[in-house]
């Protein structure tokens, strides 16, 4: 320790090539910055590479070994179907993902212009390799039970659409950025504020539903995300300082954005619906504002930058947003590889009004008619005919509140002669900051109007997103919760 600021701050001048040659503006991104200045990067996270290995090995030897002690459990078995589809899930959108990710935080090591960034990119590097390679060996395990815990290896191959919108995203953070923007984007925008606080909520839901293999596991990963998501932080600073605050502010607003429209689809109706309810903690509302709201109000303000000029309209979405994608994804139920849990019993429904008021005047409704067709045996009513109408930004189906206030709103943008459909003025923004890196893209409906997906029906479209049988998506209860309200539905039809 008594040498560690000196390593870990050492610098070079070179000798045989330039210092824009070493370090090429578009994969630095250092925005003319000089050396000196980058030198005061501080990183709040400090670790040996001795310690590093140590750690992770005792990391590593705990989740394996929880995972051996208990291959014999009934886990699997037992398991609320809702539970074990939070799993599949979960496996499907995001070890490959993190396995990705080891070449975002390569690129921070190799042409980040601060020492210190560099040395913690280096284990956040080794961080992501190891998240990958261990969320895809535990599920395999599952695979000749079901199916659908294959998509931990197949999901990111695929053209299914939830892929495809996850892709888009985690492309446009890690892969397509420069170093600065990895670390603004994914590292602060989106690991400091979702992932971290994902991973935590999901150890602790794990562990409450009794699954500790997957808890260990997690919290496993956890523990290396709340490290390496503090790359971003120290950079903001720098950026500040040096005149360049309004560059960091437009990044880290497109990263908060596009991370919150996909957590809304991957978490909200994961903490809402698919726990079970005598597991539930918090709602995704209150997880939202205690946790990702607050600690971005205060990180931001801390740090010299602004709150976005949509955090209204966000705080706005929390309400709704993530009730739409489960409505869309329960609905869609064909289009995913897990079994979608409904999560409306009459109980359940007690607790989502409780927790959103006004859920059963507007929600609600739609689970009735939903709800009254599987009663009278009409369950062909409640599949989908054709696709709805996709974000060009965020790639996930526009979603507006039903009932009496309804307001399906599309927020459209002609550019170069072509007519982009946005969710959202903040999916517009998005799109507008930076056209040309988003334009050219097809979503999967504009896939499906040109003509690229054969035939042109709901069948064609799950060919194209190579959903075979056993892996496409039911409800995760085999409609049991609908026969709660059998009863009610006697009298009132008698």
């Amino acid at each position: 320790m008594d040498w560690y600021d000196i390593a870990r701050t050492t610098n070079w001048t070179p000798k045989h090539v330039t210092e824009e040659e070493l370090f090429p503006q578009e994969l630095s991104g250092s925005f003319d910055i000089r050396m000196e200045q980058w030198e005061n990067y501080d990183e709040p996270y400090k670790q040996t590479y001795n310690e590093y290995v140590k750690v992770q090995r005792e990391k590593d030897a705990g989740a394996y070994s929880v995972k051996a002690a208990l291959e014999r459990s009934k886990m699997f078995e037992t398991a609320d179907p809702g539970w074990l589809s939070v799993m599949k899930s979960h496996y499907g959108a995001i070890p490959r993902a993190e396995y990705s990710a080891s070449t975002a935080e390569a690129r921070m090591a190799r042409f980040g212009k601060a020492p210190g960034m560099r040395n913690m990119a280096t284990l956040g590097m080794m961080d992501e390799i190891r998240h990958g390679q261990i969320q895809l060996f535990f599920p395999h395990e599952h695979c000749p039970k079901d199916r659908q815990f294959d998509w931990a290896h197949k999901g990111y191959g695929t053209n299914e659409w939830a892929i495809i919108a996850a892709r888009h995203m985690f492309d446009d953070m890690m892969t397509t950025r420069s170093a600065v923007g990895v670390a603004l984007m994914l590292t602060f925008a989106f690991e400091t504020g979702f992932t971290n606080m994902q991973f935590l909520g999901l150890a602790a839901d794990a562990a409450e539903a009794g699954d500790w293999t997957f808890s260990n596991l997690i919290s496993s990963i956890q523990t290396d995300e709340s490290r390496h998501a503090q790359i971003g932080a120290p950079l903001v600073s720098v950026l500040v300082a040096n005149g360049k605050k309004a560059e960091a502010q437009k990044m880290v607003d497109i990263g908060i954005w596009r991370a919150w429209k996909l957590f809304s689809v991957l978490t909200g109706p994961v903490m809402d619906y698919y726990t079970p309810l005598e597991h539930r903690k918090q709602s995704f509302k209150e997880f939202m504002q205690e946790w990702i709201v607050t600690q971005f109000e205060r990180s931001l303000i801390d740090l010299g930058l602004d709150t976005p000029w949509y955090w209204d309209q966000l705080l706005e979405e929390i309400d709704s947003q993530h009730h739409g994608m489960h409505l869309g994804v329960w609905f869609w139920r064909p289009t995913v590889w897990w079994n979608p849990a409904a999560g409306v019993s009459p109980e359940e429904r007690e607790w989502l009004e409780e927790k959103y008021p006004g859920w059963n005047a507007t929600w609600g409704k739609n689970w009735d008619v939903i709800t009254e067709n599987l009663l009278a045996g009409k369950r062909e009513l409640t599949y989908p005919e054709t696709l709805p109408v996709v974000c060009n930004m965020c790639q996930l189906p526009i979603n507006q509140t039903p009932g009496p206030a309804w307001k399906v709103r599309d927020f459209p943008l002609v550019y170069k002669d072509r007519t982009y459909h946005f969710c959202s003025e903040g999916c517009k923004w998005c799109f507008e900051e930076e056209p040309e890196r988003y334009a050219g893209h097809l979503s999967l409906v504009d896939r499906f109007l040109a003509g690229m997906i054969q035939p042109m029906t709901l069948e064609g479209a799950l060919k194209y997103m190579e959903l075979s049988p056993g892996e496409i998506g039911d409800d995760a209860h085999g409609y049991a919760w609908v026969e709660k309200f059998r009863s009610a539905y006697t009298k009132n039809t008698a």
